[in-house]
Formats: structure tokens, C-alpha cells, sequence
């Protein structure tokens, strides 16, 4: 994965609550088991006036010209709930967003953003308004979100922060530990060999 350590983009603002993930990307859209292939279905109900014929909805926040290549995507709250399906974050992420602001989450969208790549930052509804079009700079090393003259301090486990920045998924992170889980098996293979059942030739 690509870690993530500062991000400055404009923010593209999609404040609505309970956005579950069905919204995210309807299974209709998720036409194979990869991660690729799914940008163009991306808030398909709302993005698109016909999603068949893929018409653009000029009014949907995606759609309109500032949205171009914005890569903080601002949500309200609980976002991603519904389904646990990761096609969501993969969809996100392949539309080109890294950090998803919201004054709460999904835990286990949030859980699949962190294994993914995608930054989840949780502030106040009011200041996630007010950053709505504007240049925003997130800094995960800080923990902060600027715009404009505002600060905004947020707060992240050191495991999920650890994966973020250095581009981890959960077995990279587990391969991390190798030299004490191999320090570990050699001690218990000593102390419980009947545990361990030996390659026969």
C-alpha cells in the first residue's frame, strides 16, 4: 500500500448521515471479487440522473467541476454503515480519496479504510462544514487538520496510525513481529514438541 503521511487537496463535501456502504457502491456495481473496476460505480444512485446510461447528476458534489481531483472527501455522520463490504473503501480509494472526514464511522468501514490505505479522520460536524470546497491539509505524523488559519487536532490509534504511515496492511504488520514469533515457536517447540508434528520423508 501507499503510505500516507501528509495530504493537501481540496475537500469535496458529501454531508449526509448514515451513508451506508450499499450507497458507497450498490452490489449491482461490483461486477468482480478485485479492487479494480469500481471507481465508475461510485455513488452510482446519486451520482449518476440515469446510472445505467451513466448521466451525470450536475447537482451531486462529485459532479461539479471543483470536485476535479479532489482527494479529502468530506461525510457526515456514521458514515460507511450498512454492509461490511470493502468494496466501498476499494471504490473510494480507487476514485482517488485518501481521508474521509466524518464526525463519526462505521467501525467496520473504518476498520477497512486503515487496512486499505484510506485515512478516516473524526472532527466536529461544525468544522468539517466549514472546510466544504476549501484547501485542507491533513498531517498524520501531527495528527492535524488545517484549513485556512483553523487547526484541527484528531485522534488515531498508534496501531492504525503505525499501518497509515508506513503503507502496512495486517500481515505486513504481523510480519513486523517475525523475529519474536520465531523466538516464541523455537522456545515452545522445546518446552511442547508433541505439539509439533515433524515432516516425515
Amino acid at each position: 500500500m501507499t503510505p500516507f503521511t501528509t495530504l493537501s487537496s481540496r475537500a469535496a463535501p458529501l454531508l449526509r448521515d448514515n451513508v451506508d456502504t450499499d450507497a458507497i457502491i450498490p452490489s449491482r456495481e461490483m461486477k468482480s471479487t478485485g479492487r479494480t473496476g469500481l471507481a465508475d460505480g461510485l455513488f452510482a444512485p446519486w451520482r449518476y440522473l440515469d446510472a445505467a446510461a451513466r448521466t451525470p447528476d450536475p447537482e451531486f458534489s462529485l459532479n461539479r467541476p471543483e470536485a476535479s481531483g479532489a482527494q479529502i472527501l468530506l461525510g457526515g455522520a456514521n458514515f460507511g454503515c450498512g454492509s461490511s463490504r470493502e468494496h466501498a473503501v476499494w471504490a473510494l480509494a480507487e476514485y482517488g480519496m485518501r481521508c474521509v472526514i466524518a464526525p463519526s464511522f462505521a467501525p467496520i468501514f473504518r476498520a477497512n479504510c486503515i487496512r486499505n490505505g484510506l485515512l478516516p479522520v473524526t472532527l466536529p460536524e461544525a468544522d468539517i462544514a466549514a472546510m466544504a470546497w476549501q484547501s485542507v491539509a491533513v498531517d498524520l505524523p501531527a495528527q492535524e487538520v488545517r484549513c485556512g488559519d483553523a487547526v484541527h487536532r484528531f485522534e488515531i490509534e498508534p496501531e492504525p496510525r503505525e499501518m497509515l504511515l508506513e503503507g502496512l496492511d495486517a500481515i505486513d504488520l504481523t510480519l513486523k513481529s517475525l523475529p519474536a514469533i520465531e523466538d516464541w515457536t523455537s522456545m515452545d517447540r522445546k518446552a511442547r514438541p508433541w505439539v509439533y508434528l515433524e515432516r516425515t520423508q
